[in-house]
């Protein structure tokens, strides 16, 4: 039994002064996006203007290799628009930290 006590107090004494070498390494360096741009805006509808059109084809009549590239195209312009949107972009220090500010609240 003190053998077992033991090994409960020293597992509980290793975990809480461990030290955390890993949170030294992750700072969280604040950036602002910018906000996008007429230019921005006006091509990014036409991107959506184009993938609507591609949505709209019948691509019964179309042969396998005409398909393939509308699949290129779309994953393109898909790729173009997540580009340019400019999301907001949170790193996993901070999403922790985040959640652990509203368990502790």
């Amino acid at each position: 039994m003190k053998k077992l006590i033991l090994s409960v107090l020293t597992t509980a004494a290793l975990v809480t002064f461990n030290p955390t070498q890993s949170m030294a390494a992750t700072e969280v360096n604040p950036t602002s996006t910018p906000a996008p741009t007429a230019a921005t805006v006006a091509k990014v509808n036409v991107l959506v203007n184009r993938l609507n059109e591609i949505d709209a084809m019948d691509k019964s009549t179309l042969n396998a290799s005409e398909k393939k590239e509308l699949r290129k195209e779309v994953r393109v312009i898909k790729k173009e628009i997540n580009r340019s949107g400019g999301g907001v972009y949170i790193s996993v220090g901070a999403l922790l930290l985040i959640i652990i500010l509203l368990i502790i609240l």
